[in-house]
């Protein structure tokens, strides 16, 4: 029973009430990304600068107090908690090797293929840490790094919320879009919180305060594919590329990990109730 329950809802399984909490952490993050583009700067009587940005960094907590809290409840088994940190670990070893450079960032292969066999929920605390650990190993640490979190979030939630009949190389293909998808959402979201900052008012690709949401949207994509592309198509291409040579002995190993976690539990839920017997 606790295998199938397991398989069902991922091996870590946020209860109702964390989801309910993690789709309100996301609908805020997406209005940090995006409020310049129709609300005034005066909006809700704070005008925000790039300066202010930082009220931002409340983003970051409040996506990771829900995790903290299932772990308090107990709703997350300790060896999962375990992997977890194991992944986090190494997806943010494997950003640094680029260190961003052309958008060279090996660490999203990884996040992608552990949220499809673990599932969304373990996918978007995944990006969460990995992102914010890397941070803290590079001393990224800025305005920037709240968007960045909830971008890596989303990338593996995601890829955790892909349909799991495929196997073979019809799942890798899935994967390699995703990983395309992924690659150049990333670059879009980074740009999106960046341009309002950026750019004088001078340019016509300058965001303009005030202007309609067509207008400011249109100066946007001019403006993202102008300076973008060479980040964010190098960063897709590896990342696709990287799932092809590695994704089926990494998918089959950790779901080889994912069983034996499985099976762990179950043997201490027979342990139980064996004992109340």
């Amino acid at each position: 029973m606790l295998s199938t329950t397991l398989s069902r809802r991922g091996l870590l399984g946020f209860s109702p009430l964390a989801r309910i909490g993690i789709a309100l952490v996301s609908l805020v993050s997406l209005l940090a990304f995006t409020w310049p583009l129709y609300l005034p700067e005066s909006a809700f009587g704070l005008v925000m600068t790039q300066d202010r940005y930082w009220v931002f960094f409340l983003i970051i907590p409040l996506a990771l107090f829900f995790l903290g809290l299932e772990i308090n409840r107990g709703k997350i088994e300790m060896s999962a908690l375990a992997l977890l940190a194991v992944l986090a670990a190494l997806a943010a070893a494997l950003r640094q090797i680029g260190a961003g450079a052309v958008g060279i960032e090996p660490m999203w292969f990884l996040v992608i293929l552990a949220a499809r066999v673990f599932g969304a929920t373990f996918g978007f605390s995944l990006g969460a840490i990995a992102m914010a650990l890397s941070a803290l190993l590079t001393g990224g640490i800025g305005p920037w790094l709240p968007f960045q979190i909830m971008a890596a979030s989303w990338i593996g939630l995601l890829a955790g919320s892909l349909p799991q009949r495929l196997r073979g190389r019809l799942e890798i293909a899935m994967l390699m879009v995703i990983a395309l998808v992924a690659g150049m959402s990333f670059g879009f979201l980074m740009d999106l919180q960046l341009w309002p900052w950026l750019l004088g008012t001078e340019t016509a690709i300058s965001f303009v305060p005030g202007a309609g949401v067509e207008e400011n949207l249109t100066r946007f994509v001019r403006f993202h594919f102008l300076t973008a592309m060479a980040w964010d198509i190098p960063r897709s291409i590896l990342t696709a590329t990287l799932i092809a040579i590695t994704g089926a002995p990494i998918l089959n190993a950790l779901r080889r990990a994912q069983k034996r976690v499985v099976f762990l539990d179950d043997l201490s839920e027979r342990a139980k109730a064996q004992k109340a017997l």
